[in-house]
Order: structure tokens, then sequence, then C-alpha cells
């Protein structure tokens, strides 16, 4: 059982603080690292380098997370995903002192999934997550509008309802409600998030770390209704979603026929992990010889050439774990809905072997797995 991890002896609770979910999680994170609970954590922050910079941080100093202080950490917003970062982490093996990480459900299920390909361990992590209605495109940091949309957004937060404005694939998300989190941050539905908060302390690790913070403990989940409501919007818009796009072999030639070869959308995906992927090697490489021969042959050639068995094969390797964090289609040059076609494909394959990524630590992804007796009927 990692570290933290729910014993059988161990009830969740829930504490509600009289103070805004904001200043909680500011209070929070400032005691651990106070305290020596933490060394550091990771979660958003100011750059410094740009009036308007948000990145993921390291923070070490207890002041980061006072209210006027650089930390972000409840701020909308996916720079990258943090579950790739926290992989990255924490691939050299065990972190010497504890790291608090502060992420959303995409990201934590993100890093699960990363667990499970030995790319990273939970051994001194303390995960922190919350219920969410999603984030803003990069687009929307990059154009100034940030500042501008946060307050609508947690008006809607504490009614239930998301911005239309955030990512589409975090509109159609139904994996909103974090799993294997050490302490869940309800905002989703929570009735003046600016007086009072709620968290869930999953595991006793979670517990004794919000021990310093003053509050009562409730029972009941206040979220339960709005959480009900969203699941039936976001899955009606999941669907209007799906219907615009055609992931048949006709559909996705002609929709990654915009593919322009940057393979950024590789570069941001937190699951495609490898040092060197094969469609940037020496194997990928035309020489002149096959542009020379194509034009004989064709008369013609789309350049740069492969862009949709580029797509085709990232889509066979990560389907499976895919997160829908929506990071693939904020960055695509060639506004392709990457995310949107993905997710579709994933929702498929995910379904026919009943499998959630980062659902569970313990569960092995289909890929890795070999049963005999696994569609029969298709061997038959």
């Amino acid at each position: 059982m990692p570290e933290g991890a729910t014993s059988s002896a161990f009830t969740p609770e829930r504490l509600r603080t009289n103070q805004g979910a904001e200043e909680t999680v500011r209070q929070l994170l400032r005691s651990l690292l106070q305290s020596g609970q933490v060394e550091a954590v990771l979660a958003l922050g100011k750059t410094g380098t740009e009036e308007r910079g948000v990145a993921y941080s390291l923070f070490t100093e207890p002041d980061a997370f006072a209210m006027d202080g650089d930390a972000l950490p409840l701020l909308p917003f996916m720079p990258a995903n943090g579950g790739g970062l926290l992989s990255r982490l924490t691939l050299g093996g065990a972190l010497a002192r504890p790291v608090a990480a502060v992420i959303r459900p995409c990201e934590l299920r993100a890093f699960i999934e990363l667990m499970k390909l030995n790319q990273g361990g939970l051994d001194n992590v303390v995960l922190i997550s919350s219920t969410c209605a999603g984030v803003y495109p990069l687009g929307t940091a990059v154009n100034g509008n940030l500042d501008e949309r946060v307050s609508s957004y947690w008006e809607g937060m504490e009614h239930g309802e998301l911005d239309e404005a955030v990512r589409p694939t975090c509109r159609a998300c139904e994996s909103f409600i974090p799993e294997g989190a050490d302490i869940t941050v309800a905002l989703f539905g929570e009735e003046d998030l600016d007086r009072q908060c709620t968290l869930y302390l999953n595991t006793e690790r979670g517990a004794a770390l919000a021990q310093r913070l003053e509050g009562t403990t409730v029972t009941g989940n206040s979220e339960r209704a709005a959480i009900e409501r969203s699941k039936g919007e976001r899955d009606a818009f999941r669907q209007k979603l799906f219907a615009g796009v055609d992931v048949g072999m006709t559909g996705l030639i002609h929709t990654f026929g915009r593919c322009i070869g940057c393979h950024g959308c590789k570069t941001v995906c937190p699951i495609c992990y490898c040092q060197l992927c094969h469609f940037d090697s020496h194997d990928c490489e035309r020489e002149p010889g096959y542009y020379e021969g194509e034009l004989r042959r064709k008369g013609g050639l789309r350049v740069p050439p492969d862009t949709v068995f580029f797509q085709l094969g990232r889509m066979a390797h990560m389907a499976l774990s895919c997160v829908g964090c929506g990071m693939c289609s904020d960055v695509c040059p060639a506004d392709i809905p990457v995310s949107t076609i993905f997710s579709k494909v994933a929702a498929s394959a995910q379904a026919t072997f009943d499998y959630e990524p980062g659902r569970d630590l313990a569960e092995e992804i289909p890929l890795r797995t070999f049963k005999e007796e696994e569609f029969a009927q298709v061997a038959t």
C-alpha cells in the first residue's frame, strides 16, 4: 500500500473551514511549508518574467502562498499537464523529502497512468486536488483575458455551472471528481466559496496534514446535487461534441490532412513519455529519392508526408490512457480538434475493456496485459 493510502481502519473525513476556498488552500500549503511537513509545493504561480506569465513551479517559501504571493494554486489554467511534470519529478526514484502537488483530476489521472508505466512514484508525494469546472485555453492568458474570466468562473462554480469559455474537453469531461488524492478541495456547487470551504480528507496522511486548519467536521455532501446536474449537462455536451467529428478513416484522413507535422500534440501529451518517439527518429526521415519517386508515381505528394500515419500511430499507443486534458487541441497551430477525436476514440476503446485511466493504480493498462480468453469472438 503506498504511503498515505487509506487503510481499512481509516474513515475519510470532511472538514469545513470558516475561510474561503482560496484562503483555506493557501493557509494549508503555507502551514505545510512552515512546519516542515513538506519541503516544497508543486503548484501554479506567476513566472515573474511577464505580467500575465503563469507556469507550474516548485515553491519552498511559505510567503509564496500569502494572499498576495506568487503562487496561484486554484487558478483555472493548465499551461502544462501537471501529471506529466510530477512524473518527471519522481522518475529518478523516491523523493528525499515530502513534496505536495496541487493538480486537477485529469492531471492526477495522468500521473497514475504514468506510474503504471514505471514513469514515476508516490513515495513522499502528497496529492491535493479539487472538484473541477475546467480550465481556460492557453490563448485566454496570452490574449490577456484570463483575469476577466476568473471572477465569472468562480461565480459559476458556486452554482455548479461551467463557463462556456473553458476548454471543450473540460465541458465534456465526466471525470471531474478526483480519485486517489490525499486531500480533495470541494469547489463545485459549494455555496459561498468566499466564506467557507470543505476539505475531503481521504487518507490518514491527508487528515494529519490538515490538523493545523481550524474548522468543524461535517457530514453529507453539499456538492452532490450540483455534481449530478453537471454530469447530465456534460454528457449532453459530450454527445454533441463527439457528433461533430468523424472518426472513420475518411473523416480522419480529411481532418488530420491539415496537420503540419509539428508534433506539438505529442510534446504536451502527458501519456506520450518516450524519450525518442519513433516519429521523430531517423526511421521516419525521408530521403530525397522518396520524394522523387512519389512525384513520378503520383504526380504530386503532400509535404510533410505521413501526418495521418503519425496521428493514427499515436492514437493506437495512448488512447486507452487518454485522460482528455485537452492540451493537444490547445497547442495545435492548425486548429485540429485533436483532443475531441482522441477522446471519442478513447471512450470507445476504454468502454470495450471496461477500463478508466487513473481509476486505480493497481489496475493494469490493457495494452500491458494478455488474456487468452479475451475477444474470443474475434479470434473465431
